[in-house]
Order: C-alpha cells, then structure tokens, then sequence
C-alpha cells in the first residue's frame, strides 16, 4: 500500500514523503518583489519541518500582474540573488522548493504596478475599475514572460515551476467561461480557453528543458456562475498531460469568494476536510497525470487515506502550516493529532498589514 511518508521522484526531484506545502501568500516579500531575509528564514523552518516539497507563493512574472503588497516577484535579474538565497536556505535544510509563477490578470492592483490592469475580455460586474482587454502581442508578452520567469527559477536554484492556473488568476480567467468572452482562438471551446496554459508549458520548456519539472495549480471547478466546469477542467487537464506537464496541483474557487472558496472557514472534522475529494476522484479517472489536492486538509488519516486510496499522491496543506511550520515532523515522530488549524482565516491580517501572515492564536 502507498505510503505518506516514502520517498517519491516527480520528474528530477526526488522528495522524501508526499506532503507538500501548497502556494500561500506570506507577505514578506521586499516592496519591489524580492525574496527578503525573512522570508527565506520562513522557507527554512518550512524544510526544517520534514515537507516532501514547497512551494512558494505566487511570484509575479510580469510588472503588470502583481496582484497586491509585499509579494514575491521574479520579473527582474535583479531579483535573481534574493531568490537564491531563499532555495540555498531550503536546501541546506534538506528540503525541496518549487516557485510559483503568476499574473493576477483584472486582479492586479492598479496602484501598484503603475498601469491599467489587463483583462481577457471586458466583463461587467466582475471589477468596476478601468482594464485593458489583451490583445495577441499582449498574450505573447505574458507567455514569454512566463518563461523568462522559469529562467531565472531555475538559474537561482529551485527545483522546479508551478503555473499558477487556478483562483481566478489569469491563465484561470482564460480557462473560465466567467471571464473569457473573447471570439478569437483563445475563446470558445476549451480547447482555445486552455491555448495559453499551453503556449505557456511550451515557452517554459524551451527554456528549462525536458528534464526540469514544471506544474500547474488548477482549478476542479470555479464555483460561480458560469465558471469554469469540472468537465471543462478535466479537458485542460488532459490537454497539459499531452503538452507533457509534469503533475497537477487541484484546487477550485476564485478569488471574488464564496462559500466554496480556495481557503474555506470552519474545517472543524474529518468530514468537511479534502473539501475537492469527489472533484479529485474524477479528475483521477480521466487524466493519468501526478496529481496533487489541495483544499482543507487537517489530519493524518484523511491525508493517509487520500493518498493510500489513489485519490491523490500528494496531499497539499496551507493554512495549518502558518500555524505548525513543523507539522509534518510531527505527524512523522509519530504524534498524529490534526494540526491546530481553526480555518479562521484571520492569519492573513498581519499580512495586509505588512508584518507577514501569522496565526493570531
């Protein structure tokens, strides 16, 4: 039976257990992006805490797709020392990163990068500030910025790229019916919404190469009103495993919330816990693909369970590890308590008020 706690390889690494720190927004990040001290101290006490893999939160691969303050970026060569301080620190800990590559699309913050947000189409009711609708060299711009973004990834030392395609970010926004009205080849079907993901897979292996592993985080389903569907998502997800993806990360929701947002109150037993479980199952069935679930895991078993059922062969945590950096190792040592996680959500506070996220508890 499949164990949690064995050695896996997903592509080149290899990773001690199939746990994985999922993308989480520390807010620790430098004002113009980079990868500051403390934050690299973070990723260490992350790695000291026995996690098979990490991976940071989303890092902007564009001046025009930072999304809010004191986020990660890697949009610059400036930004390249920074960065490789923080995957050295892991390392040297024994673990393994991965870097989250991202454009908030209409989300970014318009303040902040200085311009008008650009959009995949202009859809009323979704953002009531001005965006640019991209164009075709727009798109080219950002894929080949996605690239350049798994470039400087892989010369500062992480181990592999995440494209972040999920939560209503942009490549979400191409592949959600919610956002994506164009006519052009990249709307309609699903298999013109998922053209960018493609082209972005594409672009990044002509960089890194066939040997460097290359995720994405993507959405089972977007939850609102013609959203992304689970059907349509299960057809990405067969297209990326052709293109030769190397695992997929499952999440769902967008970031206008919801009560089936990315990040759910209330986790409080087993039963609301994997809160993707059934999404994951049939996501499973149809596309062979190293698969990954994220989504309100608090206990040992039911991760045990997940992974030694074939539901997954990655369980994903967030949130429980701003409170127990060290939880894996715990669970490890042989103390199998659910973390101590309240699902309040308030650890994100802090970090809107530029002292890093923190449990408040």
């Amino acid at each position: 039976m499949v164990q949690p706690f064995e050695e896996t390889r997903l592509k080149g690494m290899v990773l001690a257990n199939r746990f994985v720190r999922s993308a989480t927004w520390e807010g620790m990040a430098g004002d113009d992006g980079s990868a500051s001290p403390r934050l690299s101290e973070y990723m260490r006490q992350l790695a000291l805490g026995h996690l098979g893999l990490i991976i940071t939160s989303h890092a902007y691969v564009h001046p025009s797709g930072q999304a809010g303050p004191w986020q990660l970026g890697i949009h610059r060569d400036e930004l390249i020392p920074g960065l490789s301080n923080l995957a050295r620190e892991v390392h040297k800990s024994g673990g393994k990163i991965v870097i989250q590559l991202a454009h908030a699309g209409c989300f970014a913050s318009g303040k902040l990068i200085g311009r008008t947000p650009l959009a995949v189409s202009d859809v009323p009711g979704i953002v009531n500030s001005p965006r640019q609708v991209m164009n075709e060299d727009n798109i080219g711009e950002i894929v080949q910025a996605f690239a350049e973004g798994a470039r400087r990834a892989k010369e500062a030392g992480f181990d592999g790229v995440e494209i972040h395609g999920a939560h209503g970010y942009l490549i979400s926004q191409f592949l959600s019916p919610a956002f994506n009205l164009r006519t052009d080849r990249f709307g309609g079907p699903i298999e013109n919404r998922a053209r960018i993901a493609i082209e972005v897979l594409r672009a990044i292996r002509r960089v890194v190469g066939e040997d460097y592993p290359v995720l994405i985080k993507l959405n089972c389903g977007d939850f609102i009103e013609n959203g992304l569907s689970q059907k349509d998502a299960i057809a990405a997800g067969k297209l990326l495993w052709a293109s030769g993806i190397d695992a997929v990360e499952l999440s769902g929701g967008v970031l206008t919330g919801g009560k089936l947002s990315p990040s759910r109150p209330g986790i409080n037993s087993e039963e609301k816990e994997a809160y993707f479980r059934k999404e994951a199952e049939e996501f499973r069935k149809q596309v062979p693909v190293p698969l990954i679930l994220v989504g309100g895991i608090r206990s040992y078993t039911v991760a045990e369970n997940l992974i030694a059922s074939g539901i997954a062969d990655y369980a994903a945590l967030s949130r429980p590890l701003i409170r127990e950096p060290h939880l894996i190792k715990r669970w490890q040592e042989g103390n199998r308590l659910p973390a101590s996680c309240v699902s309040d959500n308030q650890c994100f506070a802090a970090g809107l008020m530029g002292k890093g996220i923190s449990c408040v508890l």
